[in-house]
């Protein structure tokens, strides 16, 4: 496993904290972990060639803007890889520098709450805030899937009927990522029938409640029988 500052010949960070974002790169002969800064989520870009004028740039194929203006270059995985394989054939790589992420005593747990209503975000949100966990609110479950590549959390919260992502197929994505597949989830919607509850709970959520059926006690109950009381 290699650092991108590594193989991009980039300043490196002081130290990476907490778990490595890992992107892996390579074909079915050999694969490589390339260990990056951070993830950004997904973005739609539009991807322009270089200027003919700067010549090959190694590892570089082309070149986009971010929503703010700021440039970003794309990188060309197959020369990416040769760079790796010619790196590790020249020797040892430097050792990764990773401090372990810390789990104070009274860390607050953080929660993501997932609704296309604004109204029932913020009263999960405050209901949430007012029993000392920090709550974060995504309108659907795209929203929430780029939140979770950005921000470790404790506990998804999700509606099910929602526009271009519902939360069946996000729990169901939650489920069979590696790297969140241990994350809790609670279901909570309108829909009631036992067909309704066995999907969500196929999907792989943790917890399904029904809004028609719950007081505030519940869906709080709930939640520390996901993941504990706050800690705060």
């Amino acid at each position: 496993m290699l650092t991108a500052h590594q193989v991009l010949e980039c300043p490196p960070p002081q130290s990476t904290v907490g778990d490595l974002p890992v992107v892996v790169l390579g074909d079915r002969n050999a694969r490589f972990g390339l260990v990056v800064d951070r993830f950004l989520g997904q973005r739609e870009l539009v991807v322009q060639p270089l200027d003919k004028r700067l010549g090959k740039i190694r590892d570089i194929s082309a070149a986009a803007l971010m929503e703010d203006g700021s440039p970003i270059l794309i990188l060309d995985v197959d020369e990416v890889i040769r760079s790796i394989e010619a790196l590790l054939s020249g020797g040892q790589p430097a050792k990764v520098d990773h401090v372990p992420r810390q789990s104070p005593a009274g860390r607050p747990k953080r929660v993501l709450t997932v609704d296309d209503s604004i109204v029932v975000r913020e009263l999960e949100r405050k209901l949430l805030s007012a029993h000392g966990y920090l709550a974060d609110g995504a309108a659907d479950g795209l929203d929430a899937w780029n939140a979770l590549s950005a921000q470790a959390y404790d506990l998804v919260i999700t509606d099910v009927d929602m526009p271009r992502m519902d939360g069946i197929k996000l729990t169901t994505l939650i489920k069979q990522n590696p790297q969140l597949k241990s994350l809790p989830v609670l279901v909570v919607s309108y829909k009631d029938s036992e067909r309704d509850r066995l999907r969500g709970l196929e999907a792989g959520a943790d917890y399904y409640l029904t809004k028609g059926s719950f007081q505030d006690e519940t869906l709080l109950q709930a939640v520390v029988d996901l993941i504990g009381e706050s800690g705060a």
